[in-house]
């Protein structure tokens, strides 16, 4: 007898890792989408462009978001998360004084096709990555 029951789909499936681990970064005042070259684990149901700035969620729902961003010196800058080119307000860093990392983690909820861009804006600066570099989780929940 199987007491453990059916089993389905996973909606963790679409889920998606990926990171910069070395490079220099110019941020402008607009915002810079900042690439994730490095170490891509992406699962079914999320692509990302050639550029490897911007995600795209094929399917609807709630997905959890985390970044993180280390740079070898403090700057002023600000971070985001940009969803179909709006800023996710709970994904913004506005640090008071510079910092040398940056992070957010939240739950937001998407349509079918929406793209994601971890972004980096607020000052001119040159922000040199320091390990690890810049990452960024993608899971959907449900």
């Amino acid at each position: 007898m199987n007491t453990t029951g059916d089993t389905g789909t996973s909606l963790t499936a679409n889920s998606a890792f990926a990171s910069n681990t070395s490079g220099t970064l110019l941020v402008v005042l607009g915002g810079l989408n900042i690439p994730l070259p490095n170490n891509q684990d992406i699962g079914p149901g999320i692509t990302i462009n050639g550029a490897n700035t911007t995600f795209t969620l094929a399917n609807a729902g709630r997905y959890y978001i985390s970044y993180k961003l280390s740079a070898t010196a403090g700057v002023l800058a600000q971070t985001r998360v940009m969803l179909n080119g709006v800023a996710i307000p709970a994904s913004v860093t506005s640090p008071a004084v510079a910092t040398s990392s940056y992070l957010a983690d939240f739950i937001v909820t998407v349509t079918a096709g929406s793209t994601i861009i971890l972004q980096m804006f607020g000052v001119v600066a040159t922000v040199v990555l320091s390990p690890p570099g810049a990452t960024i989780n993608i899971i959907r929940l449900s």
